[in-house]
């Protein structure tokens, strides 16, 4: 193996050491816990390793929110094979506030304010094209016409944003709050198909 392939490989590596020891550390003990130092330490490096990966924590927690939305997609995987538009939304929905019960921390971060929404949005970029390709295909199925695409994405991010963030709460939980995003989700398509009088 030349040189050079074998030193990308052990950066590569490092790189996803360090990832994967900052997951961990957010996870279980929230985002307060998490520091260089503290990655450094668990992952057996100095600071000036992590530094060689990420210019900052800022960086890190970048890399940490786009890594949760490739999780995410990845539990939405199952779903794509639903043969109904409609059920595939709904599934999706229950999936997204499944993943944000199961990862309280991760969503937090691909949610608040400590990384710039900026880097949250271009972070997201792959998980809003699937919600407009879904929109488009039961859109085409239902011949419902949606005059302003990204304004219906907004809505069903937000809805879903708000039932997720209920489920935090004890009297509402997971299992309830997706139930009631697949809910949500149904009304909304509902509605759009009232309009359109379909």
């Amino acid at each position: 193996m030349p040189h050079t392939t074998r030193r990308a490989r052990e950066r590569a590596e490092t790189r996803e050491r360090i990832v994967e020891a900052a997951l961990h550390v957010l996870e279980t003990e929230g985002l307060s816990a998490l520091t260089v130092r503290r990655i450094a330490n668990d992952v057996e490096y100095s600071a000036p390793v992590v530094y060689q990966h990420f210019a900052n924590k800022g960086a890190l927690m970048a890399e940490l929110v786009a890594h949760g939305h490739r999780l995410m997609l990845a539990g939405f995987a199952h779903v794509a094979e639903e043969p109904d538009v409609e059920r595939r939304l709904t599934r999706t929905a229950s999936e997204y506030v499944r993943f944000a019960g199961d990862h309280p921390h991760l969503y937090a971060l691909m949610n608040g304010t400590a990384v710039d929404a900026e880097a949250r949005r271009h972070a997201a970029e792959a998980a809003i094209a699937l919600l407009r390709e879904l929109l488009t295909a039961w859109s085409a199925t239902h011949a419902v016409p949606l005059p302003d695409l990204d304004e219906a994405c907004e809505i069903i991010w937000g809805t879903l944003y708000g039932i997720a963030s209920l489920a935090q709460l004890d009297t509402v939980g997971n299992e309830r709050a997706r139930r009631l995003a697949q809910q949500a989700l149904q009304a909304l398509l509902l509605g759009w198909r009232a309009e359109a009088g379909t």
